[in-house]
């Protein structure tokens, strides 16, 4: 049996776990788990951004399939503009029901592909 002196030197010399804040995707609205975390140029880097923002890794991805780098620096350069496109509206609500670790292979919009 320990003395309660000596349970309460063990308690100090335990690390105290912290757990990380909660980030939330400001696409999706969902929590981000750290596996699925990817930090998104507002403004693309080959265009000269320097703010980041985290995304969920599958909202990040739809957005990169969905617009050009110009497009994003010129019109799409902040997270509620890119809510508010047709295109994200769907996906958005799509990908609401999902759990939040869920990950998709996306694929570039036909638009991208054609070079349009």
């Amino acid at each position: 049996m320990i003395g309660k002196i000596r349970q309460k030197l063990i308690a100090l010399d335990r690390p105290v776990v912290q757990k990380s804040p909660e980030i939330i995707c400001p696409i999706c609205d969902r929590p981000i788990p750290a596996s699925q975390r990817d930090a998104h140029h507002l403004v693309p880097k080959s265009k000269g951004g320097k703010i980041t923002e985290y995304l969920h890794r599958i909202c990040h991805k739809q957005i990169h399939a969905l617009f050009t780098e110009s497009e994003l620096a010129q019109q799409y350069h902040h997270a509620q503009i890119l809510r508010e496109h047709p295109e994200m509206k769907k996906f958005i609500q799509w990908v609401a029901s999902k759990p939040n670790d869920f990950y998709e292979k996306t694929r570039k919009s036909a638009r991208l592909k054609s070079g349009k």
